[in-house]
């Protein structure tokens, strides 16, 4: 009785989101505190029953009770339990649950930590949450129950999709889902001060560290994905602009936009449309990849294949949910204004210009992604839009968002000078500028290939490296005291920033480097025969059978060395899945922090020989360093300490004053 009891916690579930949904929010709008109180409770509730429901079916999966059909549909007696755990987010039905499970645990986390929050503030944003999940927990019920029963019982399993069998799929997903989620706390606050008027900086101050945080998870989640179509899908690359990759990394800008329009919501007063008008957006682009990976409508390593039904109920309520968040914006905007005034030349306008950039790029993206579906619907061709179009539009849209990222900090609020900017930061572009002409020199000379387009974006990997260190020194090293005692009195988001845009520059350089001065060749190599590749030799040593727990796989061993030195042993694997007879290439990869030495094993090409593909790829893992420098600095910006709320302290009341007694009594 696992299963019903799962499909007897979702209607629960269902039934306490109605009330959340309905009575606190009646409750704020007629000023009723007993009906408001009922958020918290019902929050706590529906994320017990939700979590109830998510136990039930991965009990299913790690006791191979295939009488349910999704399990029986993406599990196997043979399967690691590991991976018998994760496949419960590996199909349609149950991804759909783990995105409701994120959901009831952000609306938990902040029915817990707002206590210190206005109560009807609080009511509105718990019941614009609820109702998310009642558009979820509906859609999980008529159309994507997990729980459905198969009648007889399948005798095994169909195992769970052998490119999902990997560790980093155990975690890719709950990070990725985490982000997503994550940016439906701004929404519903965004919402919830529409709803009120109160479109303050106490709005934004709110926002802000629930904001940080989804933008992390959705770092860490965006950097677990590039990272397995890196080493199992066997691209020898870290981005392809896969329309469903790009359905992660369009809220990811535009929630980068959100975090720099909120700093000057909450510091100067200004920006307030524009913050709440890219709260929306970041969560309509996360609802949008929702529709886009489990419509059908892409063809993806990523996208699940399901019927329209599904589709267009996700299609339907996404309308609803921006259309209705438009509508209520449109309403109001004209009387929350843009806030504070400031000059052409300051910080404002400086971060001003940079949100503009990102949601220009976010268009263009979203363009690219969209287009061929347009087409298809429309007039019934089949175009793709691959890596040239995003090079060609976004890579020159980022460009300036990267200079004014380096700016934008050191220049004054309200209004700038040119010539304090300029002497602030001569030395950040004389690094940029060094950078961009001497780092190539630091290769190999079988690996240096001059070309404009390299040479420019290692300039504005120096120049966001430069500006984040001579910000630091400003910040820490003018005034009066000692530097260490200025370090220890910044808070946490000022370094989560300036680790983040540090990052940043990282991350571009170990992309440029990578994707620019690699070294590559696809041949076929005899057993014994060795491949020279920009001053490395790879030798084919040999090649001999090797069983899995559930696939079948021939294993080469291949010997790297350098100057007669061996400094690796790869050991790529051409894998068979038993259950579903699906091939697979497990590339091997050799990881340092200057270089990457990536193998892939191919066909067998005749007697004794076989195709490979060999890279050399140098700084590959600055790639990753900078996305988790990123990430951190997301999580020091969530736990600055000036977005704690405190709870202030009962005062005991004052004794009244002695009167004196009258001169008669004494």
């Amino acid at each position: 009785m696992i299963p019903e009891l799962g499909v007897f916690a979702l209607v629960l579930a269902l039934l306490l989101a109605l009330v959340q949904g309905s009575l606190p929010l009646a409750g704020a709008h007629w000023g009723v505190s007993g009906w408001m109180a009922v958020a918290r409770p019902a929050a706590m509730g529906q994320f017990a029953m939700a979590m109830l429901a998510f136990a039930c079916l991965a009990t299913s999966f790690l006791q191979n009770d295939f009488s349910v059909l999704y399990v029986a549909s993406n599990s196997h007696t043979e399967l690691p339990t590991a991976y018998r755990f994760s496949a419960v987010w590996g199909g349609h039905e149950g991804s759909v649950l783990l995105w409701l499970c994120m959901l009831s645990g952000w609306t938990l986390a902040v029915a817990c930590f707002s206590r210190q929050l206005p109560l009807p503030f609080v009511a509105r944003v718990l019941a614009v949450m609820a109702w998310l999940s009642v558009g979820f927990l509906l859609f999980i019920l008529f159309l994507s129950n997990p729980f459905q029963r198969l009648m007889p019982p399948a005798l095994e399993g169909r195992d769970l999709n052998p490119l999902l069998q990997d560790p980093g799929m155990v975690i890719h997903p709950p990070m990725l889902y985490m982000g997503y989620v994550g940016f439906s706390v701004a929404f519903a606050f965004a919402i919830a001060a529409l709803l009120s008027g109160e479109l303050n900086a106490a709005w934004a101050r709110w926002s802000r560290p629930w904001t940080a945080a989804a933008w992390m998870f959705l770092t860490l989640g965006i950097l677990l994905g590039s990272a397995w179509a890196y080493y199992v899908l066997g691209w020898g690359g870290w981005w392809f602009w896969d329309p469903v990759e790009n359905a992660s990394f369009m809220p990811w800008l535009a929630g980068t936009a959100l975090l720099h329009s909120l700093a000057v919501t909450e510091k100067r007063g200004a920006f307030r449309s524009w913050s709440v008008l890219l709260a929306i957006l970041a969560f309509s682009l996360s609802l949008l990849g929702t529709f886009l990976v489990r419509s059908g409508v892409l063809t993806s390593v990523h996208a699940f294949a399901v019927d329209p039904g599904r589709g267009l109920y996700i299609l339907a309520f996404m309308v609803a949910v921006v259309g209705g968040s438009l509508l209520l914006f449109g309403m109001r905007a004209p009387r929350i204004g843009m806030g504070g005034s400031f000059g052409l030349l300051s910080r404002e306008s400086l971060l001003l210009a940079n949100n503009v950039v990102l949601t220009a790029a976010t268009m263009a993206v979203l363009l690219g992604t969209l287009y061929p579906l347009a087409l298809d619907v429309l007039r019934g061709e089949k175009i793709s839009v691959g890596p040239p179009y995003f090079e060609a539009v976004f890579v020159p849209l980022m460009a300036p968002a990267i200079f004014l990222m380096g700016v934008g900090p050191v220049a004054r609020w309200k209004n700038a000078q040119m010539p304090e900017l300029a002497r602030r930061l001569r030395w950040a572009l004389a690094v940029a500028g060094a950078a961009a002409l001497l780092w190539p020199f630091a290769l190999p000379a079988e690996q240096r290939a001059w070309s404009p387009v390299s040479t420019f974006a290692l300039l504005l990997a120096g120049w966001a490296l430069g500006s984040a260190g001579v910000h630091a020194w400003q910040r820490l090293h003018e005034g009066d005291g000692d530097w260490r005692t200025r370090a220890r009195r910044q808070p946490r988001g000022w370094w989560g920033m300036l680790l983040a845009h540090a990052g940043i520059g990282i991350f571009i350089f170990g992309a440029t480097l990578a994707n620019g001065f690699e070294s590559k060749r696809e041949l076929s190599v005899r057993i014994g025969e060795s491949v020279s590749l920009a001053g490395y030799d790879f030798r084919f040593a040999s090649i001999g059978p090797v069983r899995g727990p559930n696939y079948d796989a021939l294993q080469a061993h291949v010997v790297v060395s350098q100057g007669g030195r061996e400094v690796a042993a790869l050991y790529p694997e051409k894998r068979n899945y038993r259950a579903q007879q699906m091939p697979l290439t497990q590339a091997a990869i050799d990881v340092s922090a200057t270089r990457d030495l990536f193998v892939a094993l191919g066909e067998p090409a005749g007697t004794a020989a076989w195709t490979m593909r060999l890279h050399v790829k140098p700084y590959m893992a600055w790639i990753w360093a900078g996305c988790l420098m990123m990430a951190l600095g997301g999580l020091l910006a969530a736990t600055d300490r000036r977005y704690r709320l405190v709870r202030t302290p009962r005062r005991a009341p004052e004794p009244l004053p002695l009167q004196p007694l009258p001169r008669e009594t004494v």
